[in-house]
């Protein structure tokens, strides 16, 4: 395994969930306990992260560590979705399932 290259994967991971969600490297240093320069330096895929820092930036990122270190959706993922899921009223639960819906259908129209 190149290490380089993983470890660009993993950083392009953070930058891409951190821009999703609308935070800056200063907010996700700072809501993460982190340094600006960690965070930046993370992204750019120039240092590998102490598990308790990866830990700490998928935490405020609402990923599991696996998804920034591989990409794999897993069950604490699912759980993070559901978690959000259910902050939502009955309405746009099914809004959101539809959504879901339409999307499988698009999906496997192309296979």
């Amino acid at each position: 395994m190149d290490i380089k290259l993983y470890l660009s994967e993993v950083g392009q991971r953070i930058m891409d969930r951190r821009k999703k969600i609308g935070l800056t490297q200063e907010e996700l240093a700072e809501q993460s306990g982190l340094t600006t320069q960690f965070v930046s330096y993370a992204e750019s895929g120039k240092r590998a992260s102490r598990p308790e820092n990866l830990m700490r930036i998928a935490a405020v990122l609402g990923v599991s560590t696996d998804y920034l270190l591989t990409g794999d959706i897993i069950d604490k993922d699912m759980l993070l979705l559901s978690e959000k899921l259910g902050r939502l009223s009955a309405a746009e639960v099914r809004i959101v399932e539809n959504i879901i819906d339409e999307c499988i259908s698009l999906y496997h129209q192309n296979e």
